[in-house]
């Protein structure tokens, strides 16, 4: 892969985009009414933004920060394998990710937010 090309929001992926928008699982809908509006440390993120074949919950483009929250589906060995290449994708273009699973948005969203605010931090 060329590191130049063109690797966010590629229009072959839009409409899947959108309906993960208009769709989101009710931890996606927390954590965002956590991040929009650079509520958190006046960092911008975007909602189901896609990097190469992939799709990332959240996305801070300033920080190269993604971050992905997983249900239950990914203890699924098929997903488990989908969720590393989209590990290894993204660490070659040298973007951050942060995973949390859905009881960490339920149970302990102050303890996300400061992992979340800390990568923010990081140069």
């Amino acid at each position: 892969m060329e590191i130049n090309q063109q690797i966010h929001n590629l229009n072959y992926l839009k409409e899947t985009r959108q309906a993960l928008r208009n769709n989101p699982t009710r931890a996606e809908q927390l954590l965002w009414k956590q991040l929009k509006g650079k509520k958190l440390k006046n960092t911008k993120f975007r909602r189901q933004h896609s990097i190469a074949n992939f799709i990332v919950d959240f996305y801070c483009a300033e920080k190269k920060l993604a971050i992905e929250i997983d249900g239950g589906i990914h203890d699924r060995a098929d997903i488990k394998m989908k969720d590393a290449e989209k590990t290894k994708t993204l660490d070659y273009y040298n973007i951050r990710l942060l995973r949390f699973n859905n009881e960490e948005i339920f149970d302990n969203m102050n303890n996300v937010l400061k992992t979340i605010e800390q990568h923010i931090s990081q140069e």
